[in-house]
């Protein structure tokens, strides 16, 4: 049975969906990792959330934009692999400069993670509100 090929677009699509789903599970261990000497339940609770809410908007965003107007599906897809990456990169400690306290990158990319978020999909949602002419 001949193979049936997959569109670059959707190939990127499944790519971004799966790495971000990856990403967010490989972050949430990081940061558990990091934390395990941490005896309060409640703040790991809070940077866990914090942490995992991008990966959570970036599947929300996913969702919607099946309405948005090319190329701003490609955008997003193309974000959740750098946020993805990204993120594995920055909580693994490689680029933490010496001195830095651990807490402060998994404060620092979430943040950073929500701008690029907000750059990419704004301009996409107030385009795909507006009706062709």
């Amino acid at each position: 049975m001949a193979e049936v090929p997959i569109p670059r677009g959707r190939l990127l699509h499944i790519t971004a969906i799966l790495m971000t789903i990856a990403a967010a599970i490989g972050s949430l261990g990081r940061m558990l990792y990091t934390g395990r000497h941490n005896h309060s339940v409640l703040l790991i609770l809070l940077f866990a959330g914090w942490v995992l809410l991008p990966f959570l908007g970036l599947l929300l965003a996913n969702r919607s934009s099946r309405r948005w107007q090319p190329p701003h599906p490609r955008n997003l897809f193309i974000l959740m692999l750098v946020i993805s990456i990204g993120s594995l990169i920055s909580y693994s400690g490689i680029l933490i400069p010496a001195g830095t306290k651990p807490a402060f990158i998994f404060l620092v990319v979430p943040l950073i993670s929500w701008l690029l978020i907000a750059i990419i999909t704004l301009p996409a949602i107030s385009r795909s509100g507006k009706s062709k002419v």
